[in-house]
């Protein structure tokens, strides 16, 4: 759907299709004239025709935005006339304009006439394919809008006026770069293109949909902008269009037919160019357009009449039209019977930031100082479109003081022209309950489950359910996962619309959600019956004295809820001791930290439907039995006062009782016995809890949490209905052999840590292990030391997703041979007689293996595509990892922290060949991969001192987040090194900016006792004194080793496209950079250093073979060989980077490095290319390598190196192969680094054995350290 090249970068506006003879000296010269005039630029072609000028013709056409084809009577007797219409109607990117000149455009779409005859005779000496062809282009030509001389009064004048307004109206709505710098629109576009399906020639409509502001009308207009090309007439309709048609019958009723009819006029004047049409009935426009390939998008648009009118059928139209109806109402559109319909969603946070910065800084990152400021505005509008936009640009030139200024304002308000766009939205809805449900959840229940507000609103006659289905459909809310959302910004503009009801008196609002306010009202008693519902944030007040008859005018508040938003900040709210009243009609009452210890003595909870009072002071709800005939939910959790629960017989319609950490509760009433519809008891740490009532068998009851009830011995009775059983930390000391666990979901269990002699029934294990349902899908095992080894019917268990066994000390063993195709989740800490690396599934994501025996982590861990952590701290037998991050391709976290033992780490495996290939993934017109593929792990190796981290490093080909390794200085590899804050002229790589991105690996010398940001400000420099400055953002690293340095090593990548477009070009040649640090006080940075990167993509390029394959795009290092033999890898895999590239056979005047000649061995790796092309099963030859090092003083030294075999490298295809090469620098030689050399040549040489043909291609080197 993208405009081709030609199509943007068009030469000429007009190319003219004619028959010289028949008009040049007189209808076509007038033509000419007015484009000169009007300054439309077209080629005039003075030459005759011929057939060496048919590529200078074919060429003009190509670079012409809109084709002109003049039909006059002899046109059809010039087979290059006809020649020049099958180009022009075979590219599509061609705005054509026919002009029918003394011919009836019938005789063109038909041939028939005169214009027919003289075709025939043109067409007898060609081929049946040539004549269909052109009889094709004819037919479709003819069906286009255009120009006829026979309706025009054969006013030559006239005509000539109207076809150079119609070429440049359309030369000016043509597709431009408008929208080049809207962020995200390429994949609003890739979306829109699945859905339009352009190839079809079905007519086919199309809806986007999406709240007001999202960007609905900015993608209708990019497609407008890009697609008119596809089409012979395309037309964008918005609001105003019907506005104007309506105007003249605003009283008619949505079946008046001539309000139709007059549409339908209007909608034809629009589409074919033409004033005044008149229409006799309905049907006429189908017949005007039938024939036509048309785009129509019809924007803002909420009128079901005005749309039948318009788009009523699809037949109307011709094939591959496509018609696009953009609407914030589903409904509307699928009401129209529109299905493919493309809901336009809020942008990632990070979109959203770059939405922002083009809007406030014209460019997609923010400057120095602004990084922080952004972020916070961009949450206050919620990521919305129209809210970037609209507070980037009264944000745009200002400074940072005034952003500063202007976020307690964007807290609490909203922006006019933001409000004035929302607000069409609301006062579209059908009636005032949708409005009503819109304004509840804006003020109390944003975020909350649907099922929770329909039971709060159950008798408010509301119509809770249709309503939601309203506001979804007007993109007014969202439905996700069975919870209401709706955006902030909408909820700022209902929450204002309430406050408008009466703006000097609160308490006469219908809801209260500002602190403020609801502190006036409170502490004033102003409260009135217009209160429905208050809602109060503590963590927004300092203090709060409630008067004592605060709530006694407020009879109608249905919803009170008293909660901090904000752990940290709590305010104090005062209770007067005569305080004595809650409104009888609450049926929703959450009050935080309840300061007193009983409720009011005269409070009626009768028509309660949740009662949450978290963190309160209560010792006792109420005396006596009351009425809770109503009540749903009661929560009391974190009321560590509460020593009693009332009498629950009276609450028959109880589903969820929470006393999560009342510590004062020794028992629960026995009438809990009675409460049938109980779904949840959590009595999770009641740690004064020491028995249960008996005959406590509640066949409802689903969920039951006893986790650190110490005291608790009997083992509760339930039913065997239940799915969630926990009793972490309890004193229970078995459980019983007929316990039935048939729908068992979660199961968790263990051992207090202080016990003795427990679990004494369950010896062995075994048997209670054989109950375990099949349902369960987690499964907690901890402190169990009997735990040795899990039964065989373990393998039943196909639907557990998570396994814990945790500090079970005893267990060896875990079951092999079998794939528990669900596990997703695997913990065994603690178990440190456990050996063996876990077979149990290759389908985990997460393992949890630290404190294990664990020794070695096998290659076969590959195995597990889904892995994103393995977490393996503190394993001290752990001696080997073979861990191939190359096949992990989902990995984020690795830990190997602590693990003493640890001596040898292999992440990449080139020996067995576990590079990934290029057939695995899709298939991309770049030659390089995208960033989102390639693995992004976070590797920690702190504390593992017996590690040879330079081996490591080295040998790390793969892009990582970052890594991290004990040292204390920066190794030799990073080649820029300082301990200063800056490093300066560095020079850049020859490709460093012809590649997609510019790459380098940063290695920082830290002490930082938490997390820590790194940002790295670079600063390309050129020879003429231009610069060019760029921030890297690489990660926020988490380091939780204090006390000691830590080497932080991280990838970063500046992309050399849009805001850095320029690089490339303008001639940098060095690089500066700068690190800054953000961390706490004891952070501090001891060094840091760097090493530039290469793209294989680039790396390919540079030594002749661009199409070898499709390489990874990230940072590739050079993994040195460990052994003579040598690797030969597939021309798909991965190759490593090296810096002297040559398609000779020798390399001269290479730098030595400084420390080359002062190592037992001079090192460095070759990357050779070798083209196969033998008669046999493979190529054989032989390969020489020697060196001459060169001083400055003209002397030399010549070291041969020697020659090597290589066996079957595949036929018919590019090899290449990377060996390692090693000079002894001995006795003999021990002068060389005393000699001053500086430079070195190497010549390679390649010999074949027998009947080879193979030949070398080309080759690089990289010196090693």
């Amino acid at each position: 759907m993208a405009p081709s090249s030609s199509f943007l970068n068009w030469v000429y506006d007009v190319f003219v299709s004619f028959r010289g003879e028949d008009i040049r000296k007189n209808f076509l010269s007038h033509v000419f004239k007015e484009f000169d005039r009007k300054l439309i630029t077209f080629k005039d072609y003075e030459v005759e025709k011929s057939h060496s000028l048919w590529p200078v013709l074919e060429k003009a056409i190509r670079s012409s935005r809109i084709a002109v084809i003049v039909f006059s009577k002899n046109y059809a007797s010039s087979s290059w006339c006809l020649n020049e219409l099958l180009e022009i109607m075979n590219r599509e990117d061609k705005i054509v304009i026919p002009v029918f000149y003394g011919v009836d455009p019938s005789h063109v779409r038909n041939q028939t006439g005169d214009f027919g005859r003289i075709f025939e005779e043109t067409c007898k000496d060609k081929t049946k394919e040539v004549k269909d062809q052109w009889k094709k282009a004819l037919t479709d030509v003819a069906n286009m809008v255009g120009f006829d001389f026979a309706n025009c009064d054969k006013n030559e004048a006239k005509m000539i006026e109207e076809i150079a307004n119609d070429v440049l109206r359309k030369l000016l709505s043509t597709s431009s770069k408008d929208f080049e710098n809207f962020v995200g629109i390429e994949d609003h576009m890739a979306k829109m293109s699945e859905l339009l399906q352009l190839e079809s020639e079905e007519v086919r409509m199309v809806g986007i949909w999406g709240s007001s502001g999202i960007g609905k009308t900015t993608i209708a207009r990019a497609l407008f902008n890009q697609l008119p090309q596809h089409f012979q007439v395309s037309k964008f309709l918005d609001r105003s269009f019907v506005s104007k048609s309506k105007e003249i019958y605003s009283r008619a009723n949505p079946d008046d037919y001539n309000m139709k009819l007059h549409l339908q006029e209007q909608f034809l004047c629009e589409i074919m160019g033409i004033k005044d049409i008149k229409i006799g009935h309905l049907g006429s426009m189908g017949e005007r357009l039938q024939h036509q390939k048309v785009l129509i998008i019809i924007d803002d648009l909420d009128d079901q009449m005005v749309l039948d009118s318009l788009v009523g059928q699809t037949q109307w139209f011709g094939s591959g039209s496509r018609i696009i109806v953009v609407t914030n109402d589903k409904h509307f559109l699928r009401a129209h019977g529109i299905v493919h319909i493309y809901e336009v969603s809020l942008p990632t946070g990070e979109r959203a930031l770059e939405m922002l910065c083009q809007s406030a800084f014209r460019k997609n990152a923010p400057p120095e100082g602004f990084e922080k400021l952004v972020v916070l505005v961009a949450r206050h509008v919620g990521c919305l479109p129209l809210g970037l936009k609209v507070l980037g640009s009264s944000l745009r030139g200002r400074d940072k003081k005034y952003w500063m200024d202007m976020l307690p304002r964007l807290q609490n308000g909203l922006d006019d022209k933001i409000e004035k766009v929302l607000r069409v939205s609301y006062d579209g809805l059908g009636n005032e309950e949708d409005k009503a449900i819109f304004r509840h959840i804006a003020c109390l229940f944003n975020h909350v489950a649907v099922t929770y507000m329909e039971l709060l609103l159950a008798d408010s006659n509301l119509g809770v359910s249709i309503a939601l289905q309203n506001l979804a459909d007007k993109s007014l809310i969202h439905v996700r996962q069975g919870h209401v959302e709706m955006h902030s910004l909408l909820e700022k503009m209902g929450r204002k619309i309430v406050r408008t009801e009466s703006i000097n008196k609160p308490g006469k609002r219908e809801f209260l959600v500002d602190s403020k306010d609801i502190c006036y009202v409170l502490s004033e008693g102003t409260g009135t019956v217009s209160v429905l519902g208050i809602s109060l944030d503590t963590s927004e007040i300092d203090e709060l004295h409630v008067h004592e008859s605060a709530f006694k005018g407020m009879h109608n508040l249905g919803f009170l809820e008293i909660n901090s938003k904000k752990s940290r900040k709590e305010g104090t709210l005062h209770l007067h001791e005569s305080f004595d009243y809650l409104p009888l009609g609450l049926k929703l009452l959450c009050w935080f930290k309840y300061p007193m210890i009983r409720m009011p003595s005269n409070f009626c909870p009768k028509n309660i439907v949740k009662l949450e009072m978290r963190e309160s002071k209560l010792e006792k709800l109420w005396e006596g039995v009351v009425s809770l005939s109503c009540l749903k939910i009661l929560d009391l959790r974190e009321s560590h006062n509460l020593k009693e629960v009332p009498d629950l017989s009276k609450a028959p319609n109880l589903e969820e009782l929470d006393f999560e950490l009342c510590s004062s509760l020794v028992e629960l009433p026995s009438s809990i016995r009675n409460l049938n519809k109980l779904l949840k008891l959590n009595m999770a740490y009641c740690h004064s809890l020491e028995t249960l009532p008996t005959g406590f068998n509640l066949k409802s009851l689903d969920y039951l949490n006893f986790d650190g009830c110490g005291e608790l011995r009997n083992f509760p009775e339930f039913s065997t209905n239940i799915s969630v059983l926990k009793l972490y930390g309890t004193k229970i000391e078995g459980f019983p052999y007929n316990l039935g666990l048939e729908n068992l979901i979660e199961l968790v269990i263990s051992k207090p840590y202080s016990s003795g002699k427990q679990w004494e029934r369950l010896k062995p294990l075994t048997p209670f292990m054989a109950m375990l349902s099949p349902t369960l899908t987690k499964l907690e095992l901890w402190y169990m030391p009997d735990l040795v080894e899990f039964p065989s019917s373990f393998q039943n268990l196909n639907q557990l997703k998570r396994l814990t066994i945790g500090y079970c000390r005893n267990l060896e063993t875990l079951p092999t041979g079998i794939n528990l195709k669900s596990l997703d989740d695997l913990h065994l800490k603690g178990c440190s007689r456990l050996r063996r690396f876990p077979e149990i599934s290759t389908n985990i994501s997460f393992l949890y293996l630290s404190g294990t025996g664990i020794e070695e982590v096998p290659w076969w861990i590959e195995k597990f595509s889904n892995l994103i952590l393995l977490r393996m701290r503190g394993c001290r037998r752990l001696k080997c990892v073979f861990l191939h991050i190359s096949k992990l391709k989902h990995l984020e976290i690795v830990d190997f922290s602590d693990c003493g033992a640890l001596t040898r780490v292999d992440l990449s495996d080139y020996s067995r060949k576990l590079a990934m290939e290029v057939d695995k993934v899709p298939e991309k017109a770049s030659s390089s991969l995208s960033d989102d593929y390639v693995p992004k792990a976070t590797l920690d190796f702190m504390g593992c001192f017996k590690l040879d981290k330079d081996t490591l490093i080295q040998q790390q080909s793969m892009s990582f987040n970052y890594m991290i390794l004990p040292g204390e200085e920066v190794p030799s590899y990073f080649t820029h090194r300082t301990t200063e804050d800056s490093l300066t002229n560095i020079p850049l790589l020859d490709v460093s900016l012809s590649q997609p991105f510019f790459r380098f690996r940063v290695c920082a010398v830290v002490n930082a006792p938490d997390g820590v940001d790194i940002d790295v400000n670079c600063q390309f420099k050129g020879k003429y004194g231009n610069s060019f400055d760029s921030i890297v953002k690489p990660s926020n690293f988490m380091i939780t080793r204090n006390g000691s340095h830590q080497l932080l090593i991280f990838d970063c990548s500046i992309p050399l496209e849009k805001d850095n477009a320029p690089l490339p070009q303008l001639n940098y040649d060095h690089v500066d950079m700068k690190i800054q640090l953000s961390a706490g006080p004891l952070m501090f940075i001891r060094g840091w250093g760097i090493r530039l990167l290469e793209d294989c993509s680039s790396l390919l390029n540079r030594l002749g073979f661009p199409n070898t394959s499709p390489l990874h795009a990230d940072a590739l290092l050079l993994r040195p060989l460990t052994d003579s033999m040598f690797r030969t890898m597939s021309r798909r895999e991965l190759v490593s980077y090296f810096t002297y590239s040559t398609t000779g056979t020798s390399l001269t005047n290479i730098p030595l490095p400084h420390t080359s000649l002062s190592q037992p061995f001079f090192r460095f790796n070759v990357l050779a290319f070798f083209d196969c092309k033998s008669p046999g099963q493979g190529s054989n030859f032989v390969v020489h390598v020697s060196c001459r090092l060169r001083g400055r003083f003209v002397n030399h030294f010549v070291s041969p190196y020697r020659p090597h075999k290589f066996y079957n490298f595949e036929n018919g295809r590019i090899n290449f192969d990377i060996l390692e090469c090693l000079f002894p620098l001995n006795e003999d030689n021990a002068s060389l680094a005393q000699l001053n050399y500086d430079h070195v040549d190497i010549h390679f040489q390649l010999t074949n054995i027998r009947d080879s043909r193979a030949s070398l291609r080309g080759w690089g080197i990289s010196f090693l350290e």
